[in-house]
């Protein structure tokens, strides 16, 4: 239409544009310092790797082909992660559809200018996962970050249902608790009333007395003091 016109000019219109040109890219530096300040952001500390305190305890997924109450039928198993790659392994599993549990525990960390509490994983290394190996082992360890399955003889070892539901309840109900040295051997005692009604460990007594909760396949425990809880033998 333009080339038709005989009033349009071609080296006008190349300077226009050239002019509209200049005037958005003397732009860009406070374009891109807006969008920068308005950024989404991250989902952990860049420096120590740590979740923020509003996220989530506990990091779980329902597989979309299954119904839940499938899913209570099917074991749950450790997979190593890379260092600190535990979240970004967790939510890839997640994002695949893959039931995932990340536990995570609250501490306070100071740096030279402030003081904040953020969450961290309690067991290093490690994250869980409730599937069916012989179908979905292959996804999993095509994940980023994921190291292998924990296994025995060869194969995935498959973790008590019990040890696990016993974890995510303990670290639900935020209590104190804390990394203990792997236990295997002590009174088996089980809590009765309470917020931690049902939970069975390894009673100690060494001091103030405490539950220790062991997950067996990862020789890793954790332990929670229980002073005036009911316990019964197992």
């Amino acid at each position: 239409k333009k080339v038709s016109n005989p009033n349009w000019n071609l080296q006008q219109a190349v300077r226009k544009s050239a002019g509209f040109e200049k005037r958005v890219f003397s732009r860009t530096p406070k374009l891109s310092a807006k969008l920068w300040k308005y950024r989404p952001k991250r989902g952990w500390e860049s420096t120590s790797g740590a979740l923020p305190r509003s996220l989530l305890l506990a990091m779980t997924a329902i597989p979309n082909h299954l119904a839940p109450q499938s899913l209570e039928g099917l074991p749950w198993y450790a997979i190593q992660t890379r260092y600190r790659f535990e979240r970004k392994a967790a939510a890839q599993l997640q994002n695949k559809g893959i039931e995932t549990f990340l536990p995570v525990i609250e501490e306070s960390h100071r740096w030279s200018d402030r003081q904040k509490v953020i969450s961290v994983p309690l067991f290093s290394g490690y994250v869980f996962v409730r599937l069916e190996p012989s179908s979905a082992r292959a996804t999993v360890l095509r994940t980023e970050g994921v190291i292998a399955f924990v296994e025995f003889h060869g194969d995935a070892a498959p973790i008590p249902n019990k040890q696990i539901d016993d974890l995510q309840r303990l670290l639900s109900k935020k209590m104190p608790c804390s990394l203990h040295a792997f236990l295997t051997i002590g009174q088996k005692v089980r809590i009765r009333g309470g917020c931690l009604d049902g939970l069975e460990g390894i009673l100690e007594q060494s001091g103030p007395k405490r539950l220790v909760i062991s997950i067996a396949c990862i020789q890793r425990s954790v332990a929670v003091k229980i002073e005036g809880y009911e316990l019964e033998l197992v």
